[in-house]
């Protein structure tokens, strides 16, 4: 898949560098391309870097890991994302964009012709850099109500090392996998728990 990453940060530099070893053309899509976080990854084989607008021209799938109060900038600076599936990778548990409950329902509203969903916000950048925990691989989770976005998200979950991509549901169930995403951080931080864990769901 060619996959512009829009948040060069911890989650984008992570995701970044697992898609671009599993043989994914990544394009950092950044506001100034002589100064931007995570130029370390231009090392990596298979990333690039390009102005906002520039990189949506070159990819399909757009991975947005910034911070929700932007949401509506980025949106603008994107241009025509028409057909392009939009992954939605940032919590409003602490800010919100103007106006709006979450980022995803301001992507949704923002965009045009975009299939958006919600995934790789339930854990920390370390469990994304590496999903193997003592021989058990991490689980991820997605929510929205667009098929084909859903069908990339866990596509791009396996190729980053998750064992599985479960599905909260559509739309509906955004806000409820954003309060799932709250637990990790309230037993990872707020508890003392440490950002070694990860939720793992198992059957019998």
């Amino acid at each position: 898949m060619n996959i512009a990453v829009i948040g060069t940060g911890n989650v984008g530099g992570a995701l970044a560098r697992k898609w671009a070893r599993a043989g994914h053309n990544i394009v950092l899509a950044v506001r100034d391309i002589n100064s931007f976080k995570g130029k370390e990854l231009l090392e990596e084989a298979n990333i690039t870097v390009l102005p906002v607008a520039q990189a949506m021209v070159t990819t399909d799938v757009v991975l947005i890991a910034a911070i929700p109060q932007a949401t509506a900038e980025i949106v603008s600076s994107m241009g025509n994302v028409n057909g392009k599936v939009v992954i939605d990778a940032m919590n409003s548990v602490r800010t919100k964009p103007e106006g709006f409950n979450n980022s995803f329902d301001a992507l949704k509203a923002l965009t045009t012709g975009a299939d958006v969903v919600k995934c790789f916000n339930s854990v920390g950048y370390n469990v994304m850099a590496n999903t193997d925990f003592n021989g058990i691989t991490a689980d991820m989770y997605m929510a929205g109500s667009s098929p084909k976005a859903k069908e990339v998200a866990k596509q791009l979950a396996l190729d980053a090392g998750f064992e599985n991509c479960y599905d909260f549901g559509g739309d509906d169930k955004v806000a409820l996998l954003e309060q799932f995403a709250l637990c990790w951080i309230n037993l990872a931080m707020m508890q003392g728990q440490g950002r070694e864990m990860m939720f793992k769901l198992t059957k019998r």
